[in-house]
Parts: structure tokens; C-alpha cells; sequence
């Protein structure tokens, strides 16, 4: 399975331990970080979660890719395949090891640095990523949830095809909910 996608203008990578300066300029931003982790990290807090954030699950399809010009090879930020928690507030990074599929919702998210806002990144991103996914991967669905007032990041979901939900419990509370089955997937895509 080739986890190296790439789509018009970007490329997605599998994280790696060179992305060190991509999540210090990511997790150090107050406006990247505002609808994600809350507030900035650490620099410390970064290198404590590299180990973490490099972990590869089932076949290499659980993570965290990078999100990088196609061209220039500049970064832009990450798109990522995790188990989405419901109780706690983070992910459980436990679950994330070679050759083990989550038993938890599989979750798609994506950060971008506040450089690359406004370019439609994100949205290129996910879409290529959930090509790879429906035609890829044994998944049957993926879900994803945003921090109420994401506006951007509601329209990025809901031009991929995710269907909103509601509101459901994840991440320790309740929030905005969206989901994307293979089916409708396979309809979005087919629809002009």
C-alpha cells in the first residue's frame, strides 16, 4: 500500500521525525491551535508528543501525513487518521501500532498553518485522503468533529461529503459531529 499521496497541488507524506519544525510552528500558534488543542504548546510538550505523532496503525493507513506543495515541497500542515476519543480529551496513541485497527471511530482531521489559510488546502487535502481511504483501506466510514464557531473547518467537512450530524460526545464533551459512510462517499463523487 503506497501511503505517499498526492493530489493536484499537494503531496501527503507519513509524518516523520524531520516535521519537528512543522508542529513547533503549528502547535505554537494561537490562531492554528485556537480550534484544536485550545492553546499553544510548549516546546518541550512538542518534542514529549513527536513519539506519539509518528506512530503508524493497521497497515501504515492509521497517522498523520504531512501536507506539502507538490512543487516546492513547502509545508503546510497535517492531515491525519486517528481513533477518535470519546471520554478523555486526546487521543489514546495506545491504540496506534503496526498492524492493529482501532476498535474506536476512525476520525479525519487536518491542521494548516496560518500562512496557507484561505487557499483551500484543507479541503484538497481531505478529499485526497478520503479517496485514499474508500478505495484503499477496509474502512466503511470515518467521522470527524469541530470546536463550535470552526466555521472553516464545517466547510471543509461538508464540501467533502461528511453529512453533519448534530451534536455528539467526543473528546470529554458535546460538540459538532459529522460523518462520511463509503456509500456516500461513492454518491458525492458521482454528483456534478
Amino acid at each position: 500500500m503506497n501511503l505517499a499521496l498526492q493530489s493536484e497541488r499537494l503531496r501527503l507524506v507519513p509524518f516523520g521525525p524531520d516535521d519537528l519544525d512543522l508542529c513547533l510552528d503549528l502547535f505554537t500558534d494561537p490562531e492554528v491551535v485556537r480550534y484544536t488543542v485550545g492553546r499553544p504548546m510548549s516546546e518541550e510538550a512538542i518534542h514529549e508528543k513527536m513519539s506519539d505523532w509518528l506512530r503508524r496503525g493497521a497497515d501504515g493507513w492509521i497517522g498523520i501525513w504531512r501536507i506539502s506543495d507538490r512543487e516546492t515541497g513547502e509545508k503546510y500542515g497535517t492531515t491525519a487518521l486517528l481513533p477518535m476519543p470519546i471520554e478523555e480529551r486526546q487521543t489514546d496513541y495506545g491504540q496506534v501500532r503496526p498492524g492493529h485497527v482501532p476498535e474506536a471511530s476512525i476520525e479525519v482531521g487536518y491542521m494548516i498553518r496560518r500562512s496557507a489559510w484561505g487557499r483551500g488546502y484543507a479541503t484538497e487535502a481531505c478529499r485526497r485522503l478520503l479517496k485514499f481511504i474508500f478505495r484503499e483501506t477496509p474502512l466503511q466510514e470515518v467521522v470527524a468533529t469541530i470546536t463550535p464557531g470552526n466555521t472553516a473547518s464545517r466547510n471543509v467537512l461538508l464540501k467533502t461529503g461528511f453529512a453533519d450530524l448534530g451534536t455528539r460526545y467526543s473528546y470529554g464533551e458535546e460538540g459538532p459531529f459529522f460523518r462520511l459512510s463509503r456509500e456516500r462517499w461513492s454518491h458525492f463523487q458521482e454528483s456534478p
